[in-house]
């Protein structure tokens, strides 16, 4: 049985002469969480690209760097971490599609004097796009980081995370900075 959302006729601006903003396709008529059907879409190559960031004390980048940290080799750590979470972001985000990822590919960069980036590219052959294994495959290496380099840091920050590009699919291409925010 499918619950209804009650609130929804209360919303404000919902009367007949509101104006329609973009229907999110997570959400049905009634305003359940839903997933989307993607059988009738063709499959095709689909490429995103996201980053985050990490700051923290020039101490600890100095130390990630130079191999100090005493739990090991942290970016070799949170590489696995994160390729590991985004093959698994269909479980991890409940109205995610699994997909057949064809390549996670994660590098990372220093930026001194006190940040560490996290870029990935995310492959696959499929009929949705691969942004949502992008992003988690991110913010999981960035949440290792963390992790791996609390003990002497806790005062790190993390973010922003961001998709920045994303190829395929009906939508075609989209790059951060060249579109209106929010749309593709």
């Amino acid at each position: 049985m499918r619950s209804r959302n009650p609130d929804r006729s209360r919303r404000p601006g919902a009367g007949p002469r509101a104006r329609r903003a973009p229907r999110l396709t997570h959400i049905d008529e009634a305003g359940n969480a839903r997933m989307v059907d993607v059988g009738a879409k063709a499959v095709t190559r689909r490429r995103a690209l996201a980053s985050g960031r990490i700051r923290m004390l020039p101490a600890t980048l100095d130390a990630i760097r130079g191999g100090a940290i005493g739990k090991g080799d942290v970016l070799a750590v949170a590489r696995i971490a994160a390729i590991q979470a985004g093959k698994d972001t269909a479980r991890l985000i409940p109205l995610c599609h699994s997909l057949p990822l064809d390549v996670l590919e994660v590098d990372f960069a220093f930026h001194e004097p006190e940040s560490l980036e996290v870029r990935v590219e995310a492959r696959t052959s499929a009929r949705t796009g691969v942004e949502m294994e992008a992003l988690t495959t991110v913010a999981a290496a960035l949440l290792t980081i963390y992790d791996m380099c609390k003990a002497i840091d806790r005062g790190m920050e993390i973010g922003p995370i961001a998709l920045l590009e994303k190829e395929g699919g009906r939508s075609g291409r989209w790059v951060r900075g060249k579109e209106a925010r929010g749309r593709g």
